[in-house]
């Protein structure tokens, strides 16, 4: 007699929270996102976090850019999607937009799928200012952005979060573009890159250009820069004379082999702000400083477990 199959238990997965970029505003709080930040930089340089270089594909478009980005570390799992759009300024839609899917690493279930958008921005903003409280004292700086998008506003709200600034100057390429960016953090238009960087205590490069709009000869010793455009080997933003001074990357092999500032340059990247952050290096006193972050994969999880978690938290409508 022939024994019968076992029967088939069909195994429902519980589809993933869906959640909008309002969502993710509401939820990620730059209070808790600053801590699990500079936690994640100290583990990503100490070797525990699973995290490939991130793929980049090139959509039509001058400077159009695709990036997929996966990382895990301890009991977050993401993978990332973003584009970069510069031609979406001229649409009215954001020349950056991210899309994050966060799993369960024990069983490759989706968690939630989040728009990405704001998360990026923070995030972003997140890692300078981590990098900034780190290298540097809680006197009032002295702060310029090179760029006038979303990054320019998440940086001046996160860096306010942790020195006192003393004033703002705004350049883009636009001479409108700043105008409004300075209407909304509060800042001043300068008229031209160089008048915007001199006397600058700290600089924020955040434009979409892919030659030098930073020169060296402009920073004031002892200046802080976060570089944080020119995400490709070709691209720059700084100047050779800028990139020789003391380099910091959030990731060195990711800086060495992604980023055109620190490629094309020759520049020798010295140490990782995760050692910074862990006490495993000292940075030298009064020397500028360049910190090159390309964004990390692991940065986006963190995040996004945070958003998770606050979701799921939260107690629901009626008190059920």
């Amino acid at each position: 007699m022939t024994a019968s199959p076992p029967p088939v238990f069909a195994m429902i997965v519980p589809p993933p929270l869906l959640l909008d970029n309002d969502a993710v505003r509401r939820h990620l709080s730059l209070d808790a996102l600053l801590p699990a930040i500079g936690q994640a930089l100290i583990e990503l340089s100490a070797g525990r976090v699973v995290q490939p270089l991130r793929t980049v594909l090139e959509l039509p478009g001058p400077g159009s850019l695709l990036f997929v980005k996966p990382a895990m570390a301890g009991g977050a799992l993401a993978a990332k999607l973003i584009t970069q759009v510069p031609g979406n300024a001229a649409r009215g839609l954001p020349t950056m937009i991210a899309t994050l899917l966060l799993l369960d690493p024990a069983t490759g279930v989706p968690l939630a799928v989040m728009d990405a958008t704001w998360l990026t921005e923070l995030r972003t903003a997140a890692v300078s200012a981590v990098a900034t409280r780190a290298l540097r004292d809680r006197r009032p700086q002295r702060l310029a952005i090179l760029g006038s998008g979303a990054l320019a506003r998440s940086h001046a709200l996160a860096r306010t979060a942790v020195v006192p600034i003393r004033d703002i100057r705004i350049w883009s390429p636009t001479r409108a573009n700043a105008e409004r960016c300075a209407a909304d953090i509060n800042g001043i238009a300068s008229r031209d890159a160089e008048s915007a960087v001199r006397d600058a205590d700290i600089v924020v490069t955040v434009t979409n250009a892919s030659a030098p709009v930073l020169m060296g000869r402009w920073l004031k010793p002892g200046a802080l820069v976060h570089a944080v455009g020119a995400p490709r080997p070709g691209w720059r933003e700084l100047d050779d004379e800028a990139m020789a001074n003391y380099l910091i990357a959030d990731q060195r092999q990711a800086a060495e082999t992604e980023s055109g500032d620190v490629i094309l340059s020759g520049a020798t990247v010295r140490c990782e702000i995760g050692e910074v952050l862990a006490g495993k290096v000292q940075v030298p006193d009064g020397v500028a400083v360049i910190f090159k972050a390309l964004g990390q994969a692991v940065e986006d999880a963190v995040a996004a477990q945070l958003v998770y978690a606050a979701v799921t938290s939260a107690p629901r409508p009626g008190g059920g």
